[in-house]
């Protein structure tokens, strides 16, 4: 849901006006949402249909835990439609730096030291909408020397790990 304020209804040539939106995620969703835009130009309606550049994982927040509560709620998030995974074969070189810092700007808490394998990177977060809170697990593991990835993603929603895996198995 997009909420805007109220512009004026005269913008003068060559004038450009700023328009604040606010968005709420009301559940969970695969498309970017379209902002339909309606204006008179030269006594002509005029229609502009715009994506908004918001992705599912613009509204999760990093939730820190320890390694007994991950591997728990890991475990219990084994369902078909809960989980996700994918092998990706690498588009670069392999950085596991750039690949944390990815992780994190999707808005997920990389967690250390919990995986027996450091070069393994562990994650999670909560992703709130407006009528549920959707807990997100994530595990990335590099194979350097087959230059792949395999990246696994839970959630506590049907859908919602597939959603967050197609969006980030484009980033790496």
């Amino acid at each position: 849901m997009a909420q805007t304020k109220p512009v004026d209804e005269v913008v003068d040539g060559g004038a450009q006006k700023q328009q604040m939106i606010n968005v709420e995620c009301i559940s969970d969703f695969e498309e970017a949402p379209i902002l339909n835009i309606s204006f008179m130009y030269s006594g002509a309606q005029q229609r502009i249909s715009l994506k908004l550049p918001v992705i599912l994982s613009k509204f999760s927040e990093a939730v820190e835990m320890d390694d007994a509560t991950f591997f728990q709620r890991w475990k219990i998030l084994s369902g078909a439609e809960q989980e996700c995974q994918k092998i990706l074969k690498s588009a670069g070189p392999m950085d596991n730096e750039q690949n944390r810092a990815k992780v994190i700007g999707f808005g997920l808490s990389v967690i250390e030291g919990i995986d027996p394998n450091p070069e393994n990177i562990v994650a999670a977060s909560i992703l709130h909408t407006q009528n549920q809170q959707v807990g997100c697990l994530l595990r990335l593991e590099p194979n350097a020397q087959a230059q792949m990835y395999r990246l696994t993603i839970r959630s506590s929603k049907d859908g919602v790990a597939k959603i967050l895996c197609d969006l980030l198995e484009t980033q790496i």
